[in-house]
């Protein structure tokens, strides 16, 4: 989870990190001013995110750092001929950029930390063109007071769009924990 207050995983907010990666952050996030307002909040949609570009590069620099160099991710001409007719984003890249995305549109604050606790359910519906570009949406689906009231555990369902296609690229449900 990222510093203090944070509220989610990679929190990146206005002139951060993610206009350096390409996300375009929108005009505001869902905030909660304490862990305990998440729980009265189930079945709220919580917005979406700005956009950010899944280029070669991006998919590069992924196939780099987890060692997957497939050749439907990392060789343009060979892709070209192949079943997507272009390269595309490792599934895991994909998911990865929920951490990056999320935190555009929750955010918790009154917390002493927010801590990614893993994800129970994940899909990847349809692949991503290199170039392609995606952007977020949740939807709070449970959240319950962790023992001993140390916080909150939320269970958010992440959907994760390509622009102008119907179906998403991933859908997650990710799990996190708000303590006080």
């Amino acid at each position: 989870m990222g510093g203090k207050a944070s509220g989610l995983p990679g929190d990146v907010g206005a002139g951060s990190a993610a206009g350096s990666l390409g996300a375009s952050v929108p005009a505001m996030a869902t905030v909660f001013s304490t862990p305990d307002e998440l729980l009265g909040a189930v079945g709220r949609d919580l917005g979406h995110s700005g956009w950010v570009t899944v280029d070669q590069a991006r998919i590069d620099m992924f196939a780099e750092a987890t060692g997957d160099h497939q050749w439907i991710h990392v060789d343009p001409e060979r892709a070209a001929a192949g079943p997507f007719g272009t390269t595309v984003a490792h599934g895991y890249l994909t998911l990865a950029l929920t951490n990056l995305l999320l935190p555009e549109i929750v955010r918790v604050e009154g917390i002493s930390m927010g801590i990614n606790y893993g994800v129970d359910r994940v899909r990847f519906p349809q692949p991503v063109p290199a170039g392609s570009r995606l952007r977020a949406s949740a939807t709070l689906t449970s959240a319950g007071e962790l023992p001993g009231s140390t916080g909150v555990q939320t269970v958010i369902t992440v959907t994760v769009e390509i622009e102008g296609q119907a179906k998403p690229a991933c859908v997650v449900e990710s799990i996190s924990r708000f303590l006080r």
